[in-house]
């Protein structure tokens, strides 16, 4: 089985200044990968906004969001927008490491549920896996995804680390 990314909640600490981040403050949240895997990194909006920030903002992220402190007592709302998933699903296209090919067909099933991507078929791969023939809603491009064979324990897990790197807890 591949390695998993266990991806660290935020601290509510920008990694650059490490202010430590108010409730109701606005911040940058991104994800980078290291040796180590998927790793999650936040800013407040002034280090963000720096132009050193600005000139890294390309390299080696998978993805970058803005989000919002919430204050101690509220409940945390998760929502991403579509655009990073798609983003995020679509940066992993060629992965070969066995925990991004999961964390990818988790993706698809999220997108496939946000009905954004549509299933056409599936297809025996090379190495006797499914290959699922997908498209975006709108657009004849294909994309294949291979079915990592996961089990419901499996897919709850990537799920959950999936949403801990999205939701931004503080």
């Amino acid at each position: 089985m591949g390695k998993d990314y266990n991806i660290a909640k935020t601290s509510g600490t920008c990694c650059s200044c490490e202010r430590q981040l108010q409730p109701d403050e606005d911040f940058v949240a991104t994800i980078t990968e290291g040796e180590e895997g998927f790793a999650r990194e936040d800013f407040c909006t002034s280090c963000w906004d720096s132009k050193a920030q600005s000139e890294q903002a390309a390299a080696g992220r998978f993805g970058i969001w803005r989000s919002r402190v919430p204050q101690p007592q509220e409940k945390k709302k998760l929502f991403v927008d579509d655009e990073l998933l798609v983003n995020f699903f679509e940066r992993l296209a060629d992965a070969e490491d066995e925990a991004k090919i999961s964390f990818r067909f988790v993706l698809a099933l999220v997108l496939m549920r946000k009905k954004l991507l549509v299933y056409d078929r599936a297809d025996k791969g090379t190495d006797d896996r499914d290959v699922w023939t997908m498209h975006f809603k709108g657009s004849d491009a294909k994309h294949h995804v291979i079915d990592p064979n996961l089990d419901e324990d499996r897919i709850a897990e990537v799920s959950q680390n999936l949403g801990e790197i999205l939701e931004g807890e503080l």
